[in-house]
């Protein structure tokens, strides 16, 4: 062996020698050791989740169990945050970057103390109240930044977590009536009863029942509302999509602004219009069509109250919400708060969790979880008013694009919300 490598040997042990007493150092001495590669760890992982109102309820629910129980992510603790959201406002705040995206040549580490410190409050997921949300959410964001921040496959795609879809609920009273004379509960029956001249006794019902009214949920604070149109939309055309040239048709607004003329006050509801059903009675409506999680949670309101059950029917023309947990995957958030929000995604999805949505009257996302599954379902205590625990699909609405619901909002502000 040569002297230089007698040299190179030499150098090589008296490395491993320091590195192994100061391995034996730390252990004995407790203190940790430091190899230069290891990134700092957080006592907890926060997330936000901002979430449309109709799942709220559960989800919170589901989130304090989460919490208290034994949940991390590569070791770290996972603490989750519901932020109540109705779809439309949500949406309105990614349109105008409120929540603060950063621009794309901007990378988390170079930024201030300061602003590094607005992004600890960045939503981490969003559960809008249906997927054409997402999705145009995502398409605002692609032209602006150049990238997807939600996505459609992959590990982090948006999956629904329930299900929910807009049915009619009428008081029994009211139904009978209406049965009676149009044989089914339509948009169009509908419109024969909010149009009729004479009133209640016109249609067969009583006098001091008044003039049919109608219940539908403010379109400018509950994304239903806009549901409910474009359900009407479907009937109006007999076809399950809509066009911008549909809405701005004359005979169309004729037709719809009669319907929605026989609300009796947008500008007094709140965007919890079930919940306002249920307290005010027939001085909110005689019926209408609402969300049918919403209408089962007030079911029991409205007969302690009324004594007049609501009775349940389903549109051949359906629109529904799908509640869709989107994950976002910019750079806003940190790896480890991505994949804690899939465990609490996962945690939704379970079958403990969808069968403990039954009791807010939403349908399970999770295919083997059937409607039936809990004991304190809503589907199963109201079958006798209507509930239906497989409702066909074959006119299902088709989602609306941006310039739909603009021009849906549009006509409303200029012809019914003054």
């Amino acid at each position: 062996m040569n002297r230089t490598r007698l040299i190179f040997v030499a150098i090589v042990v008296v490395a491993l020698v320091i590195v192994g007493a100061g391995l034996l150092w730390a252990n004995r001495s407790g203190a940790p050791v430091d190899s230069g590669l290891t990134v700092d760890r957080p006592e907890a992982v926060k997330i936000r989740i901002l979430t449309a109102l109709p799942v709220e309820p559960w989800v919170r629910s589901a989130a304090q169990e989460f919490n208290a129980g034994d949940f991390s992510v590569d070791g770290v603790p996972i603490e989750v945050e519901v932020v109540a959201a109705d779809g439309l406002t949500a949406l309105g705040r990614y349109d105008r970057d409120e929540f603060g995206a950063l621009p794309p040549d901007v990378r988390p580490e170079d930024l201030t103390e300061a602003e590094q410190a607005r992004l600890a409050t960045f939503p981490t997921a969003w559960i809008p109240d249906s997927r054409y949300l997402v999705e145009l959410a995502n398409a605002a964001y692609k032209e602006r930044l150049g990238r997807d921040v939600f996505l459609t496959d992959g590990e982090y795609r948006a999956r629904p977590i329930a299900i929910s879809l807009f049915a009619w609920g009428l008081y029994n009273t009211r139904a009978e009536v209406l049965e009676e004379r149009f044989g089914a509960i339509d948009w169009s029956a509908i419109h024969d009863a909010a149009t009729a001249s004479g009133g209640w006794p016109e249609l067969g019902g009583l006098p001091a029942w008044g003039f049919f009214k109608l219940v539908v949920p403010n379109p400018s604070r509950n994304v239903g509302g806009l549901a409910a149109m474009i359900a009407m939309a479907g009937e109006f055309y007999g076809r399950t999509d809509i066009s911008v040239e549909d809405v701005t048709n004359p005979e169309f607004q004729k037709w719809l602004k009669e319907l929605m003329g026989a609300v009796t006050d947008f500008s007094s509801s709140s965007a919890y219009t079930a919940e306002d059903f249920a307290l005010f009675g027939y001085s909110v409506g005689d019926g209408g069509q609402l969300l049918e999680s919403d209408l089962l949670q007030n079911m029991q309101g409205i007969l302690n109250r009324w004594e007049d059950p609501l009775q349940l029917y389903y549109p051949e023309y359906v629109t529904w919400f799908d509640f869709p947990f989107a994950v976002w995957v910019g750079p806003e958030t940190t790896a480890l708060q991505k994949n804690a929000a899939l465990e609490f995604q996962r945690f939704l999805l379970s079958p403990e969790q969808q069968q403990q949505a039954l009791a807010y009257g939403l349908r399970p996302a999770n295919p083997d979880v059937p409607v039936d599954a809990a004991e304190d379902s809503l589907f199963t205590r109201w079958a006798d008013q209507g509930v239906q625990e497989v409702v066909p699909r074959t006119s299902a609405m088709r989602s609306p694009d941006r310039d739909v619901l603009l021009a849906l909002l549009r006509w409303f502000e200029l012809n019914v919300a003054q």
